[in-house]
C-alpha cells in the first residue's frame, strides 16, 4: 500500500521502523518542522524525522499541515493510507478525505479514554492500573473516531511515563500492522466509541508538576511516575525551587505531636521521609535548583538537611 507516515514524536518510531521492514511503500513523512531548543537554543528535528533522514525517505515539515500547499503536495501523492502517530496538528476533513481508502491514528490509551496530547502521563498520574493502545478511523474530532483494534496492558507500579511509552510504542507499532493488513483485506470493523466514556488528557503544564503535600502520598508518587521528563515533579526548600525524580510510598507510624503535610519527618541513608495527607514520601533522588541531580544521602549531607523542616513552602 502507498502510505504517507505522519508523526513526530519518539512514540511514533517504532511504528514507522516496523513499516519500513514490510512491503508498503512510505511515499512521504510528514513530520513538525525543525525547532530550536535547549538553552543554548540549538535547532533539533523530530525523532522521526531522524529515522527518515537515515533511510532516504522524502520528508515534508509544514508549519501549517492544512494550508493549500499542503494539501495539493499530499493530493499529488495518490496515498491510499495516512497513518497518523503523535504528529502534533490537526488534520482538516480536507486533509482527511485525501487518502483513497482511510486515515488512521494510533493513539496510546484504551479509547475514549484519556483523548488528547499526554494519554501515557495522565493514566499514570491517575493512578490506573492498565491502559493501552487503539487504532481508529480519523475523523474530524480529535481521538474521535471509530476504533479499528485495540490492546490492552498492565501498567507496572514502577512504570514512568517514560518506561510505559516504550512499552506502548512497540505493542502499538505491531498492533498497527495489524490493522493496515484488515484495512487492505478490506475485512476490518469500525465501533464507534462510547462517548460516555470519555477521559481527556491534556498537555502537561509546567505548574502540573508542583507537589501537593496535602494529597496522599500514593498520589505524589503517581505524580512524580508520571512527570518524568516533562514537566518534571518539582516542590521547594529554603526558598529554591527542588525537583524530585524518585522516590516511593511508605508507612509513617508512632508519630506523636502535631506536625505539617510537607514537613520531614526522617532524614537517613535511605532518603527523606516526609509527611503527606496519608502516609509518607520517602525523597531518594533529588535536585536542588541550579544543581546537579543527588542521591538523598548526598543531598543531606551537602544542605544538612534536618527533621521537623518543611518543604513545599516558596518563601
Amino acid at each position: 500500500m502507498n502510505i504517507v507516515f505522519l508523526g513526530s514524536a519518539q512514540f511514533a518510531v517504532p511504528s514507522l521502523k516496523l513499516l519500513l521492514s514490510t512491503e508498503h511503500k512510505i511515499s512521504c513523512v510528514v513530520t513538525q518542522p525543525d525547532r530550536q531548543k535547549g538553552r543554548g537554543l540549538s535547532v533539533a528535528s523530530t525523532a522521526v524525522k531522524t529515522v527518515a533522514l537515515e533511510e532516504g525517505l522524502q520528508i515534508y515539515q509544514p508549519e501549517d499541515i492544512n494550508a493549500a500547499q499542503a494539501i495539493t503536495l499530499l493530493k499529488k501523492l495518490n496515498p491510499e493510507l495516512f497513518v497518523v502517530i503523535a504528529y502534533g496538528q490537526i488534520l482538516s476533513e480536507e486533509l482527511l478525505d485525501i487518502p483513497k481508502i482511510v486515515a488512521i491514528n494510533l493513539h496510546a490509551s484504551i479509547l475514549p479514554k484519556y483523548r488528547g496530547a499526554a494519554p501515557i502521563n495522565r493514566a499514570i498520574i491517575n493512578g490506573e492500573s492498565a491502559t493501552g493502545v487503539t487504532v481508529i478511523k480519523m475523523t474530524r474530532q480529535m481521538d474521535a473516531g471509530p476504533i479499528i483494534l485495540q490492546k490492552e496492558i498492565d501498567i507496572s507500579s514502577d512504570d514512568t511515563s517514560v518506561t510505559l511509552e516504550e512499552k506502548l510504542s512497540d505493542i502499538g507499532a505491531h498492533l498497527l500492522l495489524q490493522a493496515i493488513k484488515l484495512i487492505e483485506s478490506g475485512k476490518y470493523d469500525l465501533m464507534p466509541q462510547d462517548e460516555e466514556g470519555v477521559i481527556f488528557a491534556p498537555k502537561l503544564k509546567k505548574e502540573d508538576g508542583l507537589i501537593k503535600w496535602y494529597k496522599p502520598a500514593q498520589d505524589i508518587y503517581n505524580l512524580i511516575r508520571g512527570c518524568i521528563g516533562w514537566p518534571g515533579t518539582f516542590t521547594y526548600y529554603k526558598a529554591k525551587l527542588l525537583k524530585i525524580y524518585k522516590a516511593r510510598v511508605i508507612k509513617l507510624a508512632g508519630l506523636s505531636g502535631e506536625h505539617l503535610h510537607g514537613e520531614i519527618i526522617k532524614v537517613s541513608r535511605e532518603g527523606i521521609a516526609v509527611l503527606t495527607g496519608k502516609d509518607g514520601l520517602l525523597i531518594e533522588e533529588l535536585q536542588m535548583e541550579g544543581k546537579k541531580m543527588m542521591q538523598a544521602e548526598e543531598f543531606v549531607a551537602g544542605y544538612k538537611t534536618e527533621s521537623g523542616e518543611t518543604l513545599g513552602d516558596k518563601k
